[in-house]
């Protein structure tokens, strides 16, 4: 693999003296004693900070079960509750009437909600669940608004021990669909809409078209949470309202006690095969590295006001806003919108008026922002008040460094510290990531492997490669908070994340290069056909099989090519059944074809650019040639040889972009 350039001038900013100050992991000294406390003796280190941090009702006997390789087994015998960890441990701490959640609608409307009565709705819409046969281990779909009913449906199940499984509101029908069937789910909880960008958006009818798509369904009852009041259609056997149900039961719920290695939930990611993933992660393992990367990344102290922009659809959205903030007593802003709405200054004003000190959002959302302020200069972060800023992160891709420098500077004013997080669904936190009291930081890179993890760079044979070349990212020994298997598929897990040619080490399916002189990581991007599309992964193959299956479409390949606001854009090479159109008639079937993409998967999988062919390029033997694809999808120039190609005239059509 080639060598990428590391940084962008090399420019370091070495932790200064009030980041370090009050740091929990303060000076490369104290790093370095965790790192090393990990490495000479791992089920020791882990052990100890699982008796510090979680709150256990039964106390585990074993620390790592390891019989089974990879099916790790954590903290075997312990028995604890994810929601008493996450709502009773903070009020019997003192936190009862400190504010947990400041939920700020669309239209900017102010909620907050104390943790005392955000356990006491918990509890009463657990005590619902209940009432309804929902049981431990029942699985529990979450289709619904960004909102603080969103955090009381999974709190809830974590209660009573139910497995949720939370579905992004802007998934279509049959993506839904395809969670139902694949969890076996006897409950779906929704809302009627949501708001985005000032526009009512529709979920409920989204989950009606779902369950219709089977003849007969797992599915026993839907809760719809009021949240716009618009008519919706209803089937009075099946859908109940969420205030109604809650209405009459106690605001008092024992919490189910579950094991240590209980699935907690399961979150789906997309696959290079097309079939999405049913990440499983366990309650134990998971919590306890959510509280220390809360603790240890985020530098999380009692007084701060927390924001992660991210949605409770995403593994950011659960750990790092539904269990990590609340395990530790924090309090934390939700919005339920877009940054740019009503304008592209809504973030700084949010920051501004919440005071928020601790600032988590994703690159793309950062290059757009920078993209706005220049084409609408009274939305740039430097007309806001944004002085209670201390800490930034960013998450769901590599940053680049020129939006990188402009974060620093004109948002955190080149005093606040940005976390540059590496990770992913499957790792359920942060592997790797600076430590804003002990780390230096550099522009585009993630830096150095947090405690515990013991990360590098490998060739494909699992050889470690030196520093300075790319190879394939890995992790040599387990650790709590990996996935413990595919939901319903545990060969699948083992083959995608484990293969036997990398010796047994955790497969991240990113690229990598370490920096020669400071081994810092600098993320090269995926090593499979997966894109990632504004901090969204999305399978190629999924894209391409709903291509597919419209009635018009005869083959589709498709690839991501760079794209300054997003990260990766999609770019669809499309045979039809019929003569390749030219003029008004190819624009009108390329937006068909996109809006057919929007409806079987999500408006986010919606090809940027569609290009029409008589065929596809392939070699003699019928394999299409990607690497040309992604070559005329970037605009490059073609050296690649191409005396193989069954038809070498089709690559100039393919070069029209629609």
């Amino acid at each position: 693999m080639s060598s990428p350039v590391l940084h962008h001038e090399r420019r370091f900013f070495p932790p200064a003296a009030e980041w370090a100050e009050r740091a929990t992991i303060s000076g490369t000294n104290q790093h370095q004693a965790l790192c090393a406390e990990a490495a000479q003796d791992p089920q020791g280190f882990w052990g100890r900070l699982a008796q510090e941090h979680l709150v256990w009702h039964k106390p585990f006997a074993t620390i790592l079960d390891d019989s089974t390789p990879p099916f790790y087994r954590w903290f075997t015998e312990g028995q604890l509750n994810a929601s008493y960890l996450c709502l009773d441990h903070p009020i019997a701490q003192g936190h009862g009437h400190k504010t947990a959640l400041i939920f700020e609608a669309d239209d900017g409307t102010v909620t907050t909600i104390t943790y005392q009565a955000l356990h006491q709705r918990v509890c009463r819409f657990a005590n619902a669940l209940k009432s309804l046969g929902v049981q431990r281990g029942d699985r529990v779909i979450i289709y619904i608004a960004m909102s603080i009913e969103g955090i009381i449906a999974m709190q809830a199940c974590a209660r009573i021990g139910a497995i949720h499984s939370v579905v992004f509101g802007g998934f279509s029908a049959k993506s839904l669909h395809e969670r139902i069937v694949d969890t076996g789910a006897s409950l779906v909880i929704t809302a009627d809409g949501q708001y985005r960008g000032g526009k009512m958006i529709p979920l409920k009818i989204a989950v009606d078209e779902a369950l219709a798509l089977e003849q007969e369904t797992s599915v026993k009852n839907v809760i719809v949470y009021a949240r716009t009041g618009e008519p919706i259609p209803w089937n009075s056997t099946r859908d109940l309202w969420m205030h109604t149900i809650e209405a009459d039961q106690s605001d008092t719920c024992e919490p189910t006690w579950v094991d240590a290695e209980h699935p907690l939930f399961i979150l789906y990611t997309s696959g290079s095969t097309g079939k999405p993933k049913g990440i499983q992660h366990a309650t134990a393992g998971y919590l306890l590295w959510a509280i220390l990367t809360m603790k240890w990344v985020f530098d999380y102290h009692p007084d701060d006001i927390y924001w992660c922009t991210a949605d409770i659809g995403w593994i950011t959205g659960h750990t790092y806003v539904n269990y990590g903030p609340l395990a530790i007593g924090a309090t934390q802003v939700i919005y339920e919108g877009v940054p740019s709405y009503p304008d592209s200054g809504r973030f700084w004003s949010m920051i501004a008026r919440h005071r928020v000190s601790i600032f988590y959002t994703a690159p793309t959302a950062i290059r757009s922002l920078i993209k706005a302020s220049n084409l609408t200069p009274h939305c740039h972060p430097q007309h806001y008040d944004l002085s209670s800023l201390r800490l930034l992160g960013t998450v769901g891709e590599p940053i680049n460094p020129e939006a990188w420098m402009w974060y620093y500077q004109e948002v955190g004013q080149s005093r606040c510290p940005i976390v540059d997080t590496f990770w992913q669904t499957e790792t359920g936190g942060h592997v790797i990531a600076p430590l804003p009291g002990a780390v230096s930081l550099v522009p585009g890179s993630c830096t150095l492997p947090l405690p515990g993890i013991d990360a590098t760079v490998v060739d494909e044979s699992g050889h470690e490669v030196a520093p300075g070349h790319g190879g394939l990212l890995v992790i040599r020994r387990p650790w709590p908070a990996m996935m413990r298997t595919l939901w319903g598929n545990p060969e699948r897990f083992q083959k995608t994340y484990f293969p036997a040619e990398l010796k047994g080490y955790y497969l991240a399916g990113d690229g990598a290069v370490r920096d020669e002189h400071t081994g810092y990581f600098t993320i090269t991007g995926r090593i499979d056909d997966v894109l990632n599309v504004s901090g969204h992964r999305l399978g190629t193959m999924e894209v391409e099989s709903a291509l597919v299956a419209h009635p018009l479409v005869a083959e589709a390949a498709v690839v991501g090519k760079p794209d300054d606001v997003t990260g990766e854009a999609i770019v669809a090479f499309v045979v039809l059944k019929q003569a390749r159109p030219a003029g008004e008639l190819a624009r009108q079937q390329a937006n068909e074809l996109r809006q057919w993409v929007g409806q079987e998967i999500g408006p986010i999988a919606k090809p940027r650019e569609i290009r029409f062919g008589d065929n596809l390029p392939k070699t003699r033997s019928g394999k299409i040639m990607r690497r040309l694809l992604r070559s005329l999808a970037r605009g490059e120039a073609l050296t690649q040889d191409t005396s193989t190609l069954e038809n070498p005239a089709i690559l100039e059509q393919l070069q029209e972009t629609l």
